[in-house]
C-alpha cells in the first residue's frame, strides 16, 4: 500500500547530529545542532530552573488537561517577557496569546491561522533562514519567496537591498523576521534599522510575523525584545513565535508560544478563540511541566534567572573571542571579525562546502553545510583544536 511513498531524506542538521553520534573518535566536536553548553560540554541544568522543577515536585498531584490556549499563568510571563511589563497593548488585552508545542509549534499555528483568514497572501523569509521557516509555511499551503538580508562581502546584514526588496513586496503580504541572534548568520538589525522598517510595513499594508528563539542571547532581555517592543508601540499588527528551549535550556520540554497583536480587544478576543481552533486541530492541548517551571521561574524567581542568563551570554561572547584570537594568531593575513560582531548562538564562517566536509571528515570538527557554526557548543578545550582545523582547510 505504502510503495509510492518517497524516502524522506533527513533534516540537514538532525541528520547530521545522528552522524555526530556515530562517529568513534574521541576528540568530535559538534557545531551543527543550536544548543549551548557548559564548559564540561553539557547541557546546563539552570539554578532557577532546578529551584523551580524542584518545588512542582513537591506538590505532585493530578494531571488535566491544560486549555487549549494554555496555562493562563505562563501566558501571562509569556506576554511580560516579549512586550515589557508597561505594555500598553498588554494592558489594553489586545494580544491573543497561546502556548504552543516550542517555537516550531508557534510558526505552525500561526501559519494555519494565517491561512485560513489570509489565503492569497504570501510569505516572504530572509536569505538565508532557518530551514524549516521555508517547510512549515510551504506545507501549510503558502507560496514562499525569499528577500535579501546577507551580504557575504561584509559578513553582515546587506539592510539597503532588503529594505528595497520589502518596498516592492505585494501589499498584504507576510514577512517573516528574525527579532534578534539571527540563525544561521548571527547578523542583526541595528535598532535604528528597525525603526526604518516600520513605516515600510505601514505603507505596504505589510504583516510582520517575528521569530525570536534565543531572547536573552544577544544583547540582553530587553534589547533583544527591541524590535517586537518598537513595532508595537508604533501601532503596528504583529505576530510573534517564541521559544524558551535555549534561554531556559529546556529544549525537549518545548516551551513556546504564539501571539499576536491585534488593533484592539475585541479583534484579539476573536484571533484567540481561532487560535485555539488551530491548536485544537494541531495537538489539542499543550503539555503542563515545563510551562509550570517556566511560569513559576517568571514570576518567582527572574532575578536570579536573568543574572544565570548574563553569564551564558557571557560564555558564548568569551566563546567568541577565544576563537577569534586563536584564528586571527594563527592567519593575521585573514579577516575573522565577523566572529566579534555577530551575535548569538551561531556564526556564519564563510567555509565552503568543502571545507565544512574536510572538517567533518579529517578533522572531527561537525558543522553544517553553509558554514554556520554554533558558537555557543564551544568550550575552552575546544577552541584550540577547532581553530587549527579551521585553518588548515583555508589552505
Amino acid at each position: 500500500m505504502f510503495q509510492h511513498v518517497d524516502v524522506y531524506p533527513g533534516d540537514p542538521i538532525l541528520t547530521l547530529n545522528e552522524s555526530f553520534a556515530g562517529d568513534p573518535r574521541p576528540n568530535k566536536v559538534n557545531l551543527s545542532i543550536g544548543v549551548f553548553l557548559d564548559d564540561a560540554r553539557r547541557l546546563p541544568i539552570m539554578g532557577a530552573v532546578l529551584e523551580a522543577e524542584t518545588a512542582i515536585l513537591k506538590q505532585i498531584g493530578t494531571r488535566p488537561y491544560l486549555p487549549m490556549e494554555g496555562a493562563p499563568s505562563y501566558r501571562k510571563a509569556a506576554q511580560s517577557l516579549l512586550f515589557g511589563d508597561d505594555s500598553m497593548a498588554v494592558g489594553e488585552k489586545r494580544i491573543a496569546t497561546v502556548q504552543t508545542i516550542g517555537g516550531s509549534g508557534a510558526l505552525k499555528v500561526g501559519a494555519d491561522f494565517l491561512k485560513a483568514y489570509f489565503p492569497d497572501a504570501q510569505v516572504w523569509i530572509c536569505d538565508p533562514s532557518w530551514d524549516n521557516h521555508r517547510s512549515i509555511f510551504s506545507g501549510a499551503g503558502f507560496k514562499v519567496h525569499a528577500y535579501p538580508y546577507y551580504s557575504p562581502v561584509t559578513q553582515g546584514v546587506d539592510f539597503e537591498a532588503m529594505k528595497a526588496a520589502l518596498q516592492k513586496v505585494p501589499q498584504g503580504d507576510i514577512v517573516l523576521l528574525h527579532a534578534c541572534c539571527h540563525n544561521p548568520t548571527g547578523a542583526d538589525l541595528t535598532e535604528q534599522q528597525w525603526r526604518e522598517l516600520v513605516p515600510v510595513f505601514r505603507e505596504r499594508r505589510l504583516l510582520p510575523f517575528f521569530d525570536i528563539a534565543y531572547q536573552g542571547f544577544g544583547e540582553g532581555i530587553e534589547q533583544d525584545a527591541f524590535a517586537i517592543r518598537h513595532f508595537t508601540s508604533e501601532g503596528l499588527v504583529s505576530m510573534v513565535a517564541s521559544s524558551f528551549s535555549k534561554n531556559f535550556s529546556l529544549y525537549g520540554e518545548r516551551c513556546g508560544s504564539l501571539n499576536v497583536v491585534c488593533p484592539d480587544s475585541a479583534q484579539a478576543e476573536n484571533v484567540l478563540g481561532q487560535l485555539k481552533s488551530a491548536v485544537r486541530r494541531n495537538y489539542s492541548s499543550p503539555p503542563t511541566h515545563g510551562a509550570r517551571i517556566v511560569a513559576m521561574v517568571l514570576e518567582d524567581m527572574r532575578g536570579r534567572w536573568e543574572d544565570e542568563l548574563t553569564a551564558m551570554r557571557s560564555r558564548i561572547l568569551a566563546m567568541r573571542s577565544g576563537l577569534y584570537d586563536a584564528l586571527h594568531a594563527s592567519r593575521p593575513d585573514r579577516n575573522f571579525d565577523y566572529l566579534l560582531k555577530q551575535k548569538g548562538m551561531f556564526s556564519y564562517t564563510g567555509l565552503s562546502q568543502e571545507q565544512v566536509r574536510r572538517l567533518r571528515e579529517e578533522y572531527g570538527v561537525y558543522l553544517i553545510g553553509s558554514g554556520r557554526m554554533c558558537m555557543a557548543a564551544l568550550t575552552q578545550d575546544t577552541i584550540a583544536p577547532v581553530a587549527e582545523a579551521i585553518v588548515k582547510v583555508l589552505d
